[in-house]
């Protein structure tokens, strides 16, 4: 990245939108949690590793949406796992993502970005890494993710990555960003 967004706005812009969205959203933040807990007793929270910016590790946040216990697989594998009534409603509005503006803010993400893979994705941390998205931190939401949810190919998630990866801009975030908020209006084939 280059020029004064990519020099240190990207992160202002990250902190500035994520600090405010937090604000904002955090009566929906708790009452998910609630409902989460009165469902099944289990935490309200999920972690799991991920890879971020060169590759390194960090802890992953977001609401749990399947039974206490179950694996720990990508997105699309988890189809066949127990998910429950209230994960069902979640992950439908995408609301499971919302404690990711935690890793936003700590700086383990960006708001736009190429997704964080598993550390056992190894052929789309490949791909990134060759298109050069690795270098990024990973998003919230990006380029890949508004042209298909988890049905895209990883070598195609890597190629619209490395396209964002290739020119990073206030403009271009914000059109991300934008495109994402029509897309959630549609359902996810996934659950």
């Amino acid at each position: 990245m280059s020029g004064a967004y990519g020099a240190g706005g990207k992160r202002a812009f990250d902190i500035a939108s994520s600090g405010l969205a937090l604000l904002v959203l955090s009566p929906v933040l708790l009452a998910t949690a609630v409902a989460i807990r009165i469902e099944d007793g289990g935490p309200a929270l999920f972690r799991q590793a991920r890879l971020g910016r060169a590759g390194g590790h960090f802890t992953v946040f977001k609401f749990r949406s399947m039974a206490v216990g179950s694996a720990n697989v990508p997105s699309a594998a988890g189809t066949a796992l127990p998910i429950t009534r209230v994960g069902r409603f979640i992950r439908r509005t995408n609301i499971d993502e919302l404690p990711q503006l935690l890793n936003i803010l700590r700086g383990d993400m960006s708001v736009v970005g190429p997704r964080p893979p598993i550390p056992s994705q190894e052929a789309l941390i490949t791909d990134r890494r060759r298109t050069g998205a690795l270098a990024l931190r990973p998003g919230l939401t990006g380029l890949a993710q508004i042209k298909s949810y988890d049905g895209m190919p990883e070598a195609e998630k890597a190629e619209w990555d490395g396209r964002y990866a290739a020119r990073v801009t206030l403009a271009g975030d914000l059109r991300i960003i934008l495109r994402t908020f029509g897309y959630l209006l549609h359902r996810p084939p996934v659950y």
